[in-house]
Parts: structure tokens; sequence; C-alpha cells
């Protein structure tokens, strides 16, 4: 951070992914007289978790939630926001190979199924569904991983196989994998199938149940930003509200899958600290004040 408590103006280093949601802010529309953002591009924008983990590289970030969750437990000093940058529904994220034969949710026990990384927050929300509400037994599923946490101290639990430097949509292809849930870009090949048959179907439901929207990535900020300056954080939030709402998000007669405010977050948050106490991820289940301080506690659309 550029600029001392006592000064009028922040000068925020900040690195957010290009979303309708960002434009108006990253383009200079929504503009402050309190903060200034210097962007960084980060393509894929997960790559700017790992820097804003290991080194704090930016005052302000996008980051996964479960990244945020194993950065809170090792206590790197960062404060979420709750200001969310991309959600979305999972039943559909996790595909086979349908010339291999039909795979069920029941039939997943004894299978070998990848995933980017352990701590991949759409991967634990897709075990959480599959736990939860298919009754599957994760123990007995073969983990097959490709990359480490973005926090150090966390490495994967005894069992999990580690595939670096190969190619998931292929090893599902030639049956090295039977399945594997994928992130936020997903193979165009018609012979990978949803596990989960008609996922949007399943989605809605779960929706109806839940009430809410399955949250990947939300906003966090250097800590000590809350202690010397919280009239900029709260200006920061304002900021990412008004650029959301200069893109007509959400638009009328749909579910917002960005949500804003604490109240807002709170029930995908409250799911999310679940899973990943049960799922050993974090030593404990996190309530979801605890990820919040004073000042972004209070923060609401």
């Amino acid at each position: 951070m550029s600029a001392i408590a006592a000064e009028k103006v922040e000068t925020l280093d900040a690195c957010l992914g290009n979303y309708p949601h960002t434009q108006a802010l990253k383009s200079g529309r929504i503009q402050s007289d309190r903060v200034i953002f210097r962007f960084t591009d980060v393509e894929p924008i997960n790559r700017a978790f790992r820097m804003m983990v290991r080194e704090q590289k930016f005052d302000v970030s996008e980051m996964a939630i479960v990244s945020y969750l194993q950065a809170k437990a090792y206590g790197k000093p960062l404060m979420l926001m709750p200001a969310t940058m991309m959600g979305r529904f999972q039943h559909g994220t996790m595909l086979y190979n349908s010339e291999r034969g039909t795979l069920r949710p029941e039939g997943l026990p004894g299978r070998r199924v990848g995933m980017r990384a352990f701590s991949q927050t759409t991967g634990v929300w897709m075990r959480g569904i599959l736990a939860t509400d298919y009754g599957v037994d994760l123990s007995r599923v073969k983990w097959v991983t490709f990359e480490d946490a973005h926090v150090t101290e966390y490495a994967d639990p005894p069992g999990v196989e580690r595939a670096a430097g190969k190619d998931i949509t292929k090893m599902v292809l030639d049956g090295e994998l039977d399945a594997a849930i994928f992130g936020g870009v997903m193979p165009n090949d018609p012979r990978l199938k949803s596990i989960i048959p008609d996922p949007e179907a399943a989605a809605k439901e779960w929706y109806r149940k839940h009430g809410t929207v399955p949250v990947n990535h939300m906003v966090v900020f250097k800590a000590p930003l809350s202690e010397s300056d919280p009239g900029a954080v709260r200006e920061i939030f304002r900021m990412l509200l008004e650029s959301k709402k200069a893109a007509g998000l959400p638009k009328a007669g749909t579910i917002d899958t960005i949500p804003f405010g604490f109240d807002a977050v709170r029930p995908a948050l409250a799911l999310m600290c679940s899973n990943a106490f049960e799922l050993k991820l974090v030593p404990r289940r996190y309530a979801v004040e605890e990820l919040f301080d004073d000042t972004t506690r209070m923060l609401q659309a």
C-alpha cells in the first residue's frame, strides 16, 4: 500500500478478473476521491491467488474462498470482503467418458477421479455435494491432483496421487481417470458427460434447499488496511458494488450468482466452512463471522 493512513487518498495495487461486473471499475468509469486502483491483470486469475497468499503481492485481490480459509488457518495477514467475483452451480463440473460406459455418483467409490488441486474450490463444492446429497463415501475414491494448494503449509492428505504435467482431459478420455472435476474452463467434447444426470435440474433443487449459490471467488485485502483506514475499506466495497450495478446485474428475474454484502454471502460461506472442515482442508470449522472483521462484517449491498 503506497499511501499512509493520515493521507486522504489510498493508492492500492489490485488484481481482479475481467468480468462484466468489474469492467466499469477497471476501465476507470467508477472513481473515488478516497481510493485509486493500480490494476494488474493475471491470466488465469487463479495464479494471482498464489501470489496473494504467499507474497501478499497486491493490496486488494480476487481469491478462491478455500484459499482464503486456508490462508486464515495459517495466519496470513489477509481479510475477506463480502464481495463475490465468481459464483456458479457446480453440479455439471464432474465429467466422465461416456464411451467407457455410464458412471453415476454411487459408482465413484474405488474409481480414480482427478481435480486440479485437492484444495480447488470447485472440487470442494462438488465433493461436498456428492457426500451430502448423494451419499458418496469420499474416502473410498482414489483422488488424483495436478497442483499444490496455494497455501504452501498445506499438503495433500495421504493416499492422494499426484499427476503433475499430465493433461486432465486426456487422462479422462484415455481411461487413466474414471472422471474429473473441472474448473472455470469446461472441455468441449461430446464424449464427456456429467456424473450427475440433468445437472441443471439438480442445481435448481440445491438452490431451493439452500437458498444460495456456491461462491467460488471473493475479494480479499491486506488486513492492516482495516486498522489504518477502515473508510478506504468501505469505499473499496462501494466501488465494487457500483461496478456490479453498472453491469446491470443481477438481471431481472435471475438468480444473483455474485452476491454482495455480509447477509447475502453468509449462507454459501457457512456451507463452505463445513465442507472445508469435513474434508480436512482446515483444522476447525470456522464461523462465518470469523472470516471478517468489524469493518467488513458490517458491509451490506
